[in-house]
């Protein structure tokens, strides 16, 4: 009887020893979580050449003025989850004529999938540009106040320190890579007249001169590009106050419906004087085209701010590479292109 229950003791635990070995083999060892860290080295990393900015203009490293030309896509995790996360997608814009692909990751896309999991679909997106001869611009894709954290929509919702994070791990994961030629500090800033609180161009200006100096902390070679408030359209505080920083970028977002028409004397005061003095990228723009309107947009938008922002020097990505956000360039995923998708890229190809 003794050597009986001896018996079943020994088995009980030595069970006991294997469920708990199992259970420490299957146990989420937070101390060995290390998403930031150094990548592997790329050999693809200098193929293109390095964008650089000399004063108002970004030019490559044989000192010849690039005018960029481009789309935004949409978020890759979006595409990724519909299924058509790959090259075509990325052959299709180089069909376009684009020279600059904008990825916008939105910080919920960016939590949900993971640091270490969203690097890897950045890195076969720089992968697949190399290749194609396209240049990246990074973007931090929120809208709202970043100092308060009020944001437009939970697919915004974000930190401070969240976002001293993100570009602290790409910073240092896309150091050296040429093909990376832009960091999109923060997409839209804005109080939503009021209804997303308040916040001061000097505190805005603060916010952004830590971002770019942590960034040159690991990468020294990417160009920073700083938003300014009304959704990124509005840059005349650089007239008082510019980010006290050097070889950046300035960002406008100059949709139609901004300001009303006239626009050209009305985009000269609002982001149109900067460019005489910094490299400026419309980094988002773009119309819808209902049934019976001409391809270049209502009273001519397309044609007449293609024409002010390549006359002023300022380059320019349309919005948006997609069939469902709007104003999309797809009508669908067969790439056949919406009336204003056809304008853009009859405008890239001039």
């Amino acid at each position: 009887m003794k050597l009986l229950l001896l018996l079943i003791m020994t088995t009980a635990s030595s069970q006991g020893v294997h469920a708990q070995s199992t259970s420490l083999n299957n146990y989420h060892a937070w101390w060995k979580e290390k998403y930031l860290q150094k990548p592997a080295k790329n050999p693809k990393a200098k193929l293109l050449p390095l964008i650089i900015v000399k004063g108002n203009k970004f030019v490559n490293a044989g000192g010849e003025t690039i005018l960029f030309r481009g789309v935004s896509i949409a978020d890759p995790d979006k595409i990724y989850h519909e299924g058509h996360w790959n090259k075509l997608l990325f052959e299709k814009a180089k069909d376009m004529g684009v020279m600059l692909v904008r990825i916008p990751v939105h910080p919920a896309a960016w939590r949900d999938r993971s640091p270490l999991k969203y690097l890897s679909l950045l890195d076969s997106a720089v992968s697949w540009c190399t290749d194609l001869g396209m240049y990246v611009d990074i973007d931090w894709h929120s809208i709202g106040n970043l100092e308060m954290e009020l944001f437009q929509d939970a697919m915004y919702n974000t930190t401070l320190k969240e976002t001293y994070e993100f570009w602290q791990t790409i910073a240092r994961h896309f150091t050296g890579n040429n093909t990376v030629a832009f960091y999109e500090l923060f997409n839209e800033p804005t109080t939503y007249r009021g209804q997303l609180g308040n916040i001061s161009w000097s505190t805005w200006k603060k916010i952004n001169e830590n971002i770019i100096q942590l960034i040159r902390t690991f990468d020294n070679e990417t160009i920073p590009l700083v938003a300014g408030f009304d959704w990124a359209y509005d840059l005349t505080p650089l007239r008082e106050e510019p980010i006290n920083a050097i070889g950046i970028g300035y960002v406008t977002h100059p949709y139609p419906n901004k300001r009303s028409q006239p626009w050209e004397p009305k985009w000269e005061e609002d982001f149109g004087f900067a460019a005489q003095r910094y490299p400026v990228l419309a980094t988002e723009m773009g119309f819808n085209v209902r049934k019976g309107d001409p391809e270049d947009g209502a009273e001519n938008y397309g044609t007449r701010i293609t024409k002010y922002l390549e006359n002023n020097g300022i380059g320019w990505l349309a919005w948006n590479f997609d069939p469902e956000w709007g104003p999309q360039l797809l009508s669908s995923w067969d790439y056949e292109l919406t009336g204003s998708g056809k304008f853009f890229k009859a405008a890239m190809h001039k």
